[in-house]
């Protein structure tokens, strides 16, 4: 896994982390879940986000439809 040090759009170098919750939880396609918060690398000087990702990853195990 890269770790994120540098905004790839403006080169700022002081990342912070957000947390989306709430009604914007995600949640699995087809089992019943209460799912997970998604939580965001973002740039503290443009505002851009670098990378976003559920918390607990393995709510959505068993989701990927075939």
């Amino acid at each position: 896994m890269i770790k994120a040090t540098e905004c790839p759009k403006c080169g700022g170098k002081e990342l912070g982390i957000g947390k989306q919750s709430g009604y914007a939880v995600m949640y699995p396609d087809n089992k019943m879940s209460l799912g997970s918060n998604i939580e965001y690398v973002i740039c503290t000087d443009c505002g851009f986000i670098i990378e976003s990702y559920v918390i607990k990853p393995e709510k959505f195990k068993g989701t990927l439809l075939r």
